[in-house]
């Protein structure tokens, strides 16, 4: 049969890391693909203890339908986290709950994207923005960014010419390049994009997995216009198979976010919501992320340590005092797209930096995931890796 797809299927791609996915069957290899927590860090104890808790009480409320914007009991509980993470104070109208913040970004594109329009991103930007953004048909253009944060001047000179209708970034350790905009960059861009009418939406899913360095205020913290909106997770410090998350931001922004999201799933799960509402009240959250920073601090600190055993002297890197992902940058005449396959076969996976780029560039860059590998396990990938790169840039094909 010929199906006549919609037309904006034509630009609906699966994020790399997905496809990537698939082919990682054989244990042998290691992956630097994707973004997962470590398996060690997923707090399996509390939430079996949260669960028979919840399924020896009145368990009807969480079997039957909940209300859109969120399950009361969780929505209390993040009143007070929220304001705790360097927000202003919340009220229930600035509140809702997402199943995971990805979903956050969907019904912010939902909500404000018409066909066309123009969203700035950091150039490098999270992947599945780009492919999100796309289903709604509209444009990503891509900001230049600094170890301080985003390019003022590019910024500003980017709103101008493209008059765009949001600014989408990620402020504390970044995804993909693990970097963190410093305070006065944070400033900058909430009066730059008030002055011009542009929503922001900051994306916050890491900032709680911070090992070294200083905290940094949400940008949100800084928003007098009431035109950021603020997305957050408990994918990577609770559980990513939960799909919770939280957005904050206007009560008329958060009013048609949440029909958008009545018209797709109706409500996050309530026994997904009243997980992580047993776990904020029992106060499980900052022991257990407390426990977890060691973990990944050991592994980003392997990674770096093979990238200067193993890397060749022209590969540059970030060095993040927190998250989950370290990016790098070799000669323009590496193409790391063409080289993935030839790494996969020498047991060993990353992410392409191109997927990462608003203009499809990049092909020279690529993102490291720390967190989901053994410290023998990075030495031996990160080794692979070397190797592949050192021939390709001695002429070796």
């Amino acid at each position: 049969m010929n199906f006549k797809f919609s037309t904006r299927t034509a630009d609906m791609n699966g994020t790399a890391t997905r496809e990537i996915f698939k082919l990682l069957s054989r244990p042998e290899i290691v992956s630097f693909a994707g973004g997962l927590p470590a398996t060690e860090c997923l707090p399996v104890k509390e939430v079996r203890e949260i669960t028979a808790e919840i399924n020896s009480g009145d368990i009807v409320p969480v079997l039957q339908y909940g209300t859109t914007e969120g399950f009361p009991v969780l929505r209390h509980q993040l009143l007070e986290y929220l304001t705790g993470r360097g927000l202003p104070a919340i009220a229930d109208s600035n509140l809702m709950v997402v199943s995971g913040g990805q979903q956050g970004i969907d019904l912010m594109f939902k909500t404000f994207i018409d066909k066309g329009d123009v969203v700035l991103v950091e150039d490098p930007t999270y992947l599945a923005v780009l492919q999100i953004l796309n289903t709604y048909e509209g444009k990503a253009v891509g900001v230049k960014s600094c170890e301080d944060g985003l390019d003022l001047e590019d910024l500003e000179n980017k709103i101008i010419q493209y008059k765009p209708k949001m600014l989408y970034c990620v402020p504390t350790f970044s995804n993909p390049t693990g970097r963190t905009y410093t305070t006065a960059n944070r400033k900058e861009i909430a009066s730059l994009t008030a002055r011009y009418g542009v929503m922001v939406l900051e994306d916050d899913p890491y900032s709680l997995l911070r090992f070294s360095g200083t905290a940094v205020p949400p940008l949100k913290s800084f928003d007098s216009a009431g035109n950021v909106v603020y997305v957050t997770s408990f994918s990577k410090i609770i559980s990513p198979g939960l799909r919770v998350g939280a957005a904050v931001g206007d009560p008329s922004v958060i009013r048609y976010m949440t029909v958008g999201k009545q018209g797709t799933d109706l409500h996050t799960s309530n026994y997904a919501q009243m997980i992580v509402a047993k776990y904020l009240e029992k106060g499980y959250l900052m022991p257990n992320v407390e426990k977890s920073l060691p973990v990944y601090l050991e592994r980003k600190s392997a990674m770096i340590s093979a990238i200067e055993k193993y890397m060749p002297e022209e590969f540059s890197h970030t060095d993040p005092d927190g998250g989950l992902f370290i990016w790098g940058e070799l000669p323009e005449t590496i193409d790391t797209v063409r080289l993935l396959p030839e790494a996969i076969e020498r047991n060993v996976a990353y992410i392409q930096g191109q997927v990462f780029y608003a203009d499809g560039s990049g092909r020279n860059t690529i993102r490291l995931n720390y967190s989901n590998a053994a410290p023998e396990q990075i030495e031996s990938g990160i080794k692979a890796l070397g190797e592949l790169f050192k021939e390709k840039l001695a002429g070796r094909y």
